[in-house]
This record gives structure tokens, C-alpha cells and sequence, in this order.
């Protein structure tokens, strides 16, 4: 029997690094989800000078940093405090990650309660490493699909709701204070009945409190961010939530740039200066097509850069690209880190070579195994030819 994948518990840090096959994985999470100009920058220069130059953008909207060394992390780290990207506070990233939804503007509830529960973000409990909490309330619910163990939602009624991951259904809370209040305390219940073991909130079986009642639903999902022209600036993708650092340093080159704000999805909003939405660059090998079959497409970084990982993942994601016009998932082995959800088609590594799944995921039963990537290319075009 092969040895199951190595679930480790935890997400990396700045402070805290994660070993991966192409060395130190060092995540970086954007203040209020976005980056200044100069702070993308930065941040390119910093993947370039103590990494691989390869910048990935999560289904939890960060920033992560490759091929990071023991040798070259230290002087990072002081770069990205210098530059304001990374607290100098190491305790300040134990805090549950802030999601929140990518196009807020200033004055609107998503950043107001944002910063009330960073202000109070010591009264939050201890949680296990993963809990991330959705700030999610503009005029409808934009991160429903993203991983979040609590949310704070827009209603059906038009007013604010607390939900926990796992619950169609939330509790009403009059105003952005009481949308704090209330997280805080279900942080505490999570904890105080039994949340360590289950580790996330959907897997967490234990009855809502009486103060939670779940007896509100959220308004209807609205639609994600549409890459091209944005009222604030232009939205592009990163193919497979990856990017080089020179390909994001031409995105914001122009100084017509002002910020760029990140999205679960693989995509940047690059905000502009106003009468300048047009002046966003084209740069190759970013996506800035709705209709691009990459984006119904996710593959985790693979071999050689995860070390649990037996196959190279993202060179048959391109090969695959536009075979199919339905989901596909290709993962380099059986954790499925790139989605959650079920896909068409699911390519699973193992032992170097694939198994294929069909209508499930990466742990689901696979309908064949041990296919080489030729076999997988032929299978899929006479699925495609099929339907």
C-alpha cells in the first residue's frame, strides 16, 4: 500500500516557512487584501533576490514566495517589514487569515469590519492553523466558494449575518461592531466545543449555540470579478495562480497604477488612476480572456516544487488547455490542495504517473490508474470528441 499524502495541519507564513520540494514556501498576506504599487513591487524584488522569481496568488488571496533558502530567508524577512508587507511582529500572522471580498471601496462595511477585527484580534481564540474567517459584505455574497471557517455576509433582507462554514443559514447582526462581537464569540464556542479536533468548521459537528441562531439567509451569490476593462482599473489571471516576478512587475510598470487588489480566483485588480483604465499593459503569459480554458482549469504547483508530489502538474494543465470545455484538476497527489470542490475530469498523481477521475475528487475512486501523460492526452481528446 503506498503512503497516504503528508497533511501537515498548518499554513506557511512569512514567520513561519514551509519546506517544499524547491525549497522554503514563504506566504505573504496582503494588509486589507491589496498591495500599493511600490509594495508590488517590492515584492517582486524580493521574489527575485531570495527566492526562485516565481510569486503564487492562493484560493485564500496571498501572495506566496518560492525557492526561498535557509540562508536567504533571514535577510527577507527584514525586506518585507522594511517594505511594510510582512508584520515585524511574528504573533500578529497567528491571527485566523482575513479574507476579504477583492473589490471594497473605502467607507464600505467589508473594510470597516476588517480593521475592527484586526483592532481586536487578540480577543480572537486560539484556532487551529487553517480557520480563516470571509469578510464578505458588499451587495452580495462574492467568496461562498472560497474556504472560510466563519463569514460575514449581506442577507436577503439587505442587512449583515454571521455564518459558520458548514450552515446554509446565519444569525443576523445589526451593525459592523456586532458582526465583530459575534465572530469573536463563535471563535471562542469553536474552540471551547470540540473545534481543535474537527480542525475546520465545516468538519466541526457539534450544535450552534443558542446566541447563533442559524435562521438567516445570505442574499444571492453575485458574480465574480471579470478579467478585462474595470470601472477601477483592468482585472487579469495568473494561469494556474502562478506568475513570474518580471510579469507582474510590467503589470504595475505604468505609474498610472495605484494598487492591486487580490481575489481567491487567480485573478489581480490592478486600480488605476482615474481616466487612466485603459493604460494597464498587456503582458504575455497572463490571462486577460474570459473565454481562456485555463480558467476552468486548477493544478497545484507539482513536481518538482512539492515534495509530495510525483508528477509535473502545470505543463499538462497547458497541454490540456482547451481539449475540454468543462472542469479539470490536476493534483500531484491525493491531498487535492488546488480545489475542493468536484471537477469533470480529475488527473491525480501517483507513483509518476496518473490516475483519472471522473465527477469527484482528488480523493474519489479513479475509473483508471497508472496513465502516462500521452494516455491521459488521448483519453481526454476522445472525451472530447464523445460529447
Amino acid at each position: 500500500m503506498l503512503p497516504s499524502p503528508r497533511i501537515k495541519g498548518w499554513c506557511p507564513g512569512a514567520w513561519r516557512p514551509m519546506a517544499t520540494g524547491d525549497g522554503l514556501l514563504v506566504r505573504v498576506r496582503p494588509p486589507m487584501g491589496q498591495l500599493s504599487r511600490q509594495q508590488m513591487l517590492a515584492l517582486c524584488e524580493a521574489a527575485e533576490t531570495f527566492g526562485s522569481g516565481l510569486i503564487e496568488l492562493t484560493s485564500r488571496a496571498n501572495f506566496q514566495l518560492r525557492g526561498v533558502t535557509d540562508t536567504s530567508w533571514p535577510p527577507l524577512m527584514a525586506f518585507l517589514v522594511e517594505h511594510q508587507l510582512v508584520s515585524a511582529d511574528p504573533e500578529a500572522e497567528r491571527q485566523p487569515q482575513l479574507m476579504l471580498a477583492p473589490h471594497w471601496q473605502a467607507g464600505d462595511d467589508s473594510p470597516t469590519i476588517a480593521s475592527l477585527l484586526q483592532a481586536r484580534g487578540n480577543e480572537l481564540a486560539v484556532m487551529p492553523g487553517k480557520v480563516g474567517i470571509a469578510i464578505d459584505a458588499g451587495k452580495a455574497p462574492v467568496l461562498s466558494d472560497s474556504a472560510a471557517d466563519f463569514r460575514v455576509e449581506r442577507s436577503v433582507e439587505g442587512g449583515l449575518l454571521v455564518r459558520a462554514d458548514g450552515h446554509p443559514l446565519g444569525t443576523a447582526v445589526s451593525d459592523a461592531e456586532a458582526a465583530v462581537e459575534q465572530l469573536i464569540r463563535l471563535t471562542h464556542w469553536f474552540v471551547e466545543s470540540g473545534g481543535w479536533d474537527a480542525g475546520r468548521m465545516r468538519r466541526h459537528k457539534a450544535p450552534l449555540p443558542e446566541w447563533a441562531p442559524a435562521d438567516m439567509a445570505p442574499a444571492p451569490p453575485g458574480a465574480k470579478l471579470a478579467l478585462g476593462s474595470h470601472p477601477a482599473g483592468q482585472v487579469v489571471g495568473l494561469p494556474f495562480g502562478r506568475a513570474t516576478a518580471s510579469m507582474l512587475r510590467d503589470l504595475v510598470a505604468p505609474e498610472s497604477a495605484t494598487t492591486v487588489q487580490v481575489t481567491p480566483w487567480r485573478r489581480l485588480l490592478i486600480k488605476q488612476k482615474l481616466g487612466q483604465g485603459d493604460a494597464a499593459p498587456a503582458v504575455d503569459g497572463l490571462i486577460r480572456h474570459n473565454s481562456d480554458p485555463r480558467l476552468l482549469m486548477d493544478a497545484c504547483p507539482g513536481a518538482p516544487y512539492c515534495e509530495q508530489a510525483s508528477v509535473a502538474t502545470q505543463p499538462l494543465a497547458e497541454r490540456l488547455s482547451g481539449l475540454k470545455n468543462s472542469s479539470v484538476h490536476i493534483s500531484g497527489c491525493a491531498k487535492g490542495c488546488a480545489r475542493r470542490s468536484p471537477s469533470d475530469v480529475c488527473l491525480v498523481g501517483e507513483v509518476g504517473r496518473f490516475n483519472l477521475i471522473v465527477n469527484g475528487n482528488a480523493d474519489s475512486t479513479p475509473v483508471k490508474r497508472g496513465l502516462t501523460e500521452g494516455e491521459v492526452l488521448d483519453f481526454i481528446r476522445k472525451l472530447s470528441e464523445n460529447s
